[in-house]
Order: structure tokens, then sequence, then C-alpha cells
């Protein structure tokens, strides 16, 4: 009797240990077969987002046409960094939360400007009793452009049944270099531009031997 139920003890855990081993060996060959399978899904997935979230490609024209050459002889002596906020909107008459579009763009830009010194002629420069009379041309800006990097949509809003206009952006930005320069003139920048021309070329003249310069 005693020897019936060692058997059967030992029967059972032999049945159990093969069930275990071929679960084991069942599972082993399921992942392996599916492998193949999984890694071939997961590259579909992968096309898949490419397809609908492609990474946009540039590509430039060799070909590359110079239009003008022009020497310059501008000499550069104030540069004004300046942040405007800009509202563009269209549509706003009339149920706007329906019709209408509206962003609001940060622009940070920069404004240079200086004295362009190929506008010096003879009669602006005259020498008697060795003083040196100098007429500089009047101060004028060179750049005032948007610094891209820095420049940034912080909120728009779109009515329901609008479409966001592609051109809102482009009209806010042209704003903004329209403010920009005339925030920059507004405070006085072709005044400054032209002090710090005649206190550059003071010195430069004053290293050259000409001690006494008079700025018209």
């Amino acid at each position: 009797m005693k020897n019936k139920i060692i058997y059967g003890l030992v029967l059972a855990i032999a049945l159990l240990l093969a069930y275990i081993g071929l679960r084991s060996a069942f599972n082993q060959f399921a992942n392996s077969a599916l492998d193949p399978l999984r890694q071939t899904n997961d590259q579909l997935s992968t096309q898949v987002a490419r397809v609908f979230n492609p990474t946009p490609t540039i590509l430039p024209d060799p070909v590359t046409i110079i239009q003008q050459v022009r020497p310059l002889a501008r000499l550069e002596t104030i540069q004004y960094s300046v942040q405007k906020v800009i509202t563009a909107e269209t549509g706003q008459e009339v149920l706007k939360e329906l019709f209408g579009d509206r962003l609001l763009f940060v622009a940070h830009g920069m404004v240079i400007a200086g004295v362009d010194l190929s506008e010096l002629t003879q009669e602006d420069i005259d020498i008697r009793d060795g003083i040196l009379s100098i007429t500089l041309p009047p101060g004028e800006i060179f750049v005032a452009t948007l610094d891209n990097e820095k420049s940034y949509i912080y909120d728009r809003d779109t009515g329901l049944l609008r479409k966001s206009d592609p051109n809102l952006e482009t009209l806010a930005r042209q704003a903004a270099e329209r403010e920009i320069r005339q925030a920059a003139l507004d405070d006085g920048i072709l005044d400054q531009a032209n002090a710090n021309a005649q206190v550059f070329l003071l010195r430069l003249l004053s290293n050259l031997g000409f001690k006494d310069v008079i700025f018209q």
C-alpha cells in the first residue's frame, strides 16, 4: 500500500515536471516563432509614424545667382536689441469665437546704425591753420531685422469654423520689423550713431597726427 502511494506521488511529480518542461519549451518556441512577426510590426509602426510625422528635408538649389556686388564704407557705431509684442488678428468684428483668428507674437529684433563714409566728398573735408574740419553724413539705419531664433508665437486662437490664416504670422513679422525700427528711431538711435562716429573718428585721426578736429 505504501509502495503504491509513493509510486503515485513520484508519478504525479514526474507528470508535473514534464508539464512544466513542456510549457517552458512551448513558450520558447512561441517566442522564437513570434519574434519575426513582432519585429515586422515594429518596423511597420515606425514606417507609419514616419509617414504621418515626416522629418522636413531642406534641399538648397546648387545654383547661386549673385545679382550685385557693391563696395561699402559703412561705419557701424551702435546696435539696439529690441523686444516687441505684436497682436495680429482678423475676423474679430462679429462672432470671433467662430470666425476669428488671432495670434500673439513676441518679436526679438536687432537694429544697427552708423554713418556711410562713402558719402563723404572733398567739400566735406577742410584743413585750415592745422585744424581739420569734417562734415559727416547723417546717421542712418543699416540693419533692422528679427532674430528668428528668439522670436516666437506666444498664443494663437482660431475660431471653430475657421482655418488659421497662413499669412497672419507673416503680417505679424512684418509689423514687428517696422515697430522695432520705429522704436529705435524714437529712442534717438541716429543721433547716437552720429555721436559715436565722431568719437571713433576723433581717436583715429588723433593717432594719425591731427590734433585739432572739428565735426560740423
